[in-house]
């Protein structure tokens, strides 16, 4: 485990955003999880999505998540933006703008592909501005679309 790890507090979907998160993203493990008795639910855990450690309990309907703490993942091109994008719609989340998500257990995530970091990375800052003002219409980012007003700008 590295020095800082996030720490999130669910309601009681602790078990069922593990399960999903695991399966959705590569690179990731449920480390260890403590039951409230022997066959009840759990109540915390440690698990790894995509690489990144993360701790977790179930806190109660006082816990709730805001779009102040998200988490990014970083696709390689619009297949990959795509392919989670579209596990976390099936799965009930909500599409918000700019590439942002809500899954069903209230986390947010930015879906974001590498082709967009490197546009906005630009020295010229009409083009970057042209890139940030395309992203700003879009719900799912469109690498091709982000590329197109990249070009025109």
């Amino acid at each position: 485990m590295s020095k800082v790890t996030p720490f999130l507090m669910f309601n009681d979907q602790l078990e069922a955003a593990m399960a999903f998160y695991t399966s959705t993203f590569p690179n990731s493990e449920i480390k260890n999880a403590a039951r409230k008795g022997e066959d009840g639910p759990i109540v915390s855990a440690e698990f790894v999505v995509g690489g990144q450690s993360f701790m977790a309990y179930n806190g109660g309907p006082y816990f709730k998540f805001s779009e102040g703490f998200s988490l990014f993942v970083d696709c390689e091109d619009q297949k990959e933006v795509d392919e989670y994008w579209n596990k976390l719609v099936s799965a009930g989340a909500t599409p918000a703008q700019c590439g942002w998500i809500t899954d069903p257990f209230g986390v947010t995530w930015q879906i974001v592909p590498k082709r967009f970091m490197e546009l906005i990375g630009d020295e010229n800052p009409k083009k970057v501005q042209a890139v940030m003002e395309a992203m700003m219409t879009m719900v799912k980012l469109d690498v091709a679309g982000l590329e197109k007003a990249y070009n025109e700008a």
